[in-house]
């Protein structure tokens, strides 16, 4: 079953990564992609549905093995985001870029397995979802904010990490919601920072730097989570050497595949 749950967890980063390839594709078409003008685009759409497939194949593959199994097949969908994204762009991935992409793998991988376990129900109070709520909204508008004068680089950088730390505080309600406490307005509030993140990522997509944005992504949506699971959910952190090192890794791959990845030109669609 174990392996079972690694090949399902692969194959579900693969669909994962060919809907993100194809949402940046369409997003880059537009120096301003609305969501509403998006959804008219069958091959947005096509992203999101594959989207979701990869999503539920993840579902799946955590019911097949353990966790410390599954998680790592999803780093994987960087590795298969940029050739995908290159392919569609009509180029090849350079082996700086596909290197690059290695190293913040290499270095999630070793976050996900250092993050300890929690067991038990979660719960959290009405003023801990307005805390989560709060924090997270403030920290997307202040990196919006830092991408208004960045470097396209940067900007592509920003504008996702405020995606990801969206769609973290999405993640921790939606786990308090299935596994700890039940409340209504808990899950009318989910929509709100998931429909944000949405927008923040398409702006992302449309700087041009995908492996950035993508890998921006990847690093801080689990992040965020993790810290709000420690903060609010009162969740064990990894401690010691290793996580600062596989922190630190991540930090230089990011770097490294800013400095590599090509800025795709956006194209006039109807």
């Amino acid at each position: 079953m174990t392996v079972l749950a690694a090949v399902t967890a692969l194959v579900g980063s693969l669909f994962f990564a060919l809907g993100a390839a194809l949402q940046q594709f369409e997003a880059a078409g537009t120096a301003k992609p609305g969501l509403l003008a998006l959804l008219r685009r069958p091959r947005w759409l096509a992203g999101g549905v594959s989207i979701l497939a990869g999503g539920g194949l993840h579902i799946v593959a955590l019911g097949l093995g353990p966790l410390t199994i599954v998680q790592p097949m999803g780093v994987a969908s960087l590795l298969f985001a940029l050739p995908i994204a290159a392919t569609l762009h009509g180029r090849k991935p350079s082996r700086k870029e596909l290197s690059a992409a290695g190293v913040v793998a290499a270095g999630l991988i070793g976050l996900v397995l250092l993050v300890p376990e929690s067991h038990g129900p979660t719960h959290l109070s009405p003023n801990g979802v307005l805390i989560l709520l709060g924090v997270s909204g403030l920290a997307a508008v202040l990196l919006w904010a830092g991408s208004r004068v960045a470097s396209p680089a940067g900007r592509a950088a920003l504008l996702a990490t405020s995606s990801g730390v969206l769609y973290g505080a999405t993640a921790t309600l939606m786990r308090v919601l299935v596994d700890g406490t039940w409340n209504w307005w808990y899950l009318l509030a989910l929509p709100v920072p998931a429909l944000l993140a949405l927008m923040m990522l398409q702006r992302a997509y449309a700087v041009g730097h995908f492996g950035v944005s993508f890998a921006s992504l990847q690093i801080a949506d689990p992040l965020t989570a993790v810290a709000f699971g420690a903060l609010l959910l009162g969740e064990p952190l990894p401690t010691g050497v290793l996580p600062v090192a596989a922190a630190a890794i991540t930090a230089a791959g990011t770097v490294a595949l800013a400095r590599t990845s090509p800025l795709e030109a956006h194209r006039d669609l109807a």
